[in-house]
């Protein structure tokens, strides 16, 4: 097994999985936007805190407040992550934007979950983890 160095971490070695990518789908224009982008931001913060390496799209709100693009191309954008992602995490409320993301995630074959304790029951899984190891 490899010595962990300064610049090689556990999930650096050939036998161990990496970080698992997963993707925040969750309401943004409906409701409130500074409230559905906080809910995002927190829970990016708590797929951290976890050993996971999260996406949130959410931040692209701070883009789009210097460089304003249509919800069409912002979606867009978003889309084009989901195939690098592992998973994707929809968020509780309303969203046609979340449900298109979950759309094209099931297409694509990338696993959804709803909550925290579906995604540490998916990644537990010995063929999930057989695919971090092997990606």
């Amino acid at each position: 097994m490899p010595e962990t160095t300064a610049t090689t971490t556990p999930a650096d070695t050939p036998e161990s999985p990496r970080r698992v990518r997963v993707y925040i789908a969750g309401p943004y224009t409906r409701g409130d936007v500074a409230v559905n982008v906080r809910e995002a931001m927190l829970a990016w913060a708590l797929l951290q805190a976890m050993g996971h390496a999260p996406l949130c799209p959410h931040w692209t709100h701070f883009q789009h407040l210097l460089t304003p693009l249509d919800y069409e191309d912002w979606l867009a954008f978003d889309l084009e992550w989901l195939p690098c992602c592992d998973v994707v995490l929809r968020l509780p409320g309303e969203s046609a934007g979340a449900d298109r993301e979950v759309a094209e995630a099931r297409r694509l074959g990338v696993p959804v979950v709803h909550d925290v304790e579906d995604l540490a029951a998916l990644v537990s899984l010995k063929v999930f983890k057989e695919k971090l190891v092997h990606a």
